[in-house]
């Protein structure tokens, strides 16, 4: 039996998890970059009684389909095809790579999915504040809009500092470099005319000002049996208190406590989107009440908790891998 780890070629993340599972010499690792396809990486499958078989190959190894236990999807890359083709032909190129080669891959019976990318895909923050209040987690008061008098209203309705941050993506290419778009603290002016707002959707958000720490919760696993592994995440600054990407070198760290009703609704919440790896962002305040941000999924980042506080969130993932769908 056989893993399959699928992300970028430059991620360290994967790298570990891959060294953590080769040392144990229990399965065989396979580790590629959808982006590979078609230049680097072909496939075939081939429709029996017992569903697809066939295999990934690239330059160096075979994959065969039916060895597959699990499948570890990170942050692998688009697919990346010859130059020349006009816009219908890549639009097409891109469709049919991905119903061909992604819709085979997700048809394999008896794989452990570590997140399987619809499920990814299902996990927008609209629906994880949904899903997490459903689940019994606070959430705090949140607007999405790109009204300006529905945020002028959200902000006399709501007691405290109200922030801004993105639906989306984290980054944003910009002058021929990416720049982090961190979570903005709205000042009163900007609340009284939120310039730019209607040109897309925002998220507005009540900003949790008694905040004790953050906490970084990674849940690996399903159900009872999932291992989760807390950590504190205690700003230094101001711009870390806002968001704490924003200053790293300020933070300091450690293993945390999970109240059960949180714990509980974390569960609940993977169960909801049918995932067995999250990583939980929560905001908890000077009461210890515990405030649900978002989750991450198999794409997030744990090293930097893992490495300041050694919890073994590595092996834990590596076990699940190994496990399988069991």
């Amino acid at each position: 039996m056989s893993v399959l780890i699928l992300t970028e070629e430059f991620d360290p993340t994967a790298d570990a998890i891959v060294e953590t599972l080769r040392s144990r010499n229990s399965e065989q690792v396979h580790r590629v970059d959808l982006g590979w396809f078609p230049a680097r990486m072909d496939f075939d499958a081939h429709l029996g009684s017992d569903g697809w078989t066939g295999a990934l190959r690239t330059e160096s190894r075979n994959i065969p389909f039916e060895g597959l236990r699990s499948v570890l999807y990170r942050s692998p890359t688009a697919f990346q095809f010859a130059p020349g083709l006009s816009g219908a032909e890549l639009r097409h190129a891109r469709m049919e790579a991905k119903i061909g080669l992604g819709g085979c891959l997700s048809a394999l019976p008896g794989l452990l999915w570590v997140n399987h990318p619809a499920r990814q895909a299902d996990m927008h923050k609209p629906t994880q504040l949904a899903a997490a209040r459903a689940a019994g987690l606070s959430v705090p008061p949140t607007l999405i809009t790109n009204r300006a008098d529905a945020v002028r209203r959200f902000a006399r309705q709501t007691a405290g500092p109200i922030v801004v941050k993105p639906l989306g993506y984290a980054s944003v290419l910009e002058a021929g470099g990416r720049r982090a778009m961190y979570t903005h603290l709205l000042t009163d002016a900007e609340l009284v005319d939120p310039q730019g707002v209607e040109a897309t959707a925002h998220l507005f958000q009540r900003y949790i000002d008694a905040k004790a720490y953050e906490l970084r919760l990674t849940v690996v696993g399903r159900g009872d049996d999932a291992r989760l592994f807390p950590v504190a995440i205690h700003a230094g600054s101001t711009a870390s208190r806002i968001d704490f990407r924003a200053d790293y070198d300020s933070l300091a760290y450690s293993v945390a406590e999970v109240p059960s009703e949180v714990a509980s609704g974390v569960r609940a919440f993977m169960q909801t989107f049918g995932t067995t790896l999250g990583h939980f962002d929560f905001c908890v305040d000077d009461a210890g009440h515990h405030w649900f941000l978002e989750c991450n999924g198999s794409g997030g980042q744990y090293q930097f908790t893992e490495k300041a506080t050694g919890l073994p969130i590595t092996e834990a993932i590596a076990d699940l891998l190994e496990k399988g769908p069991r």
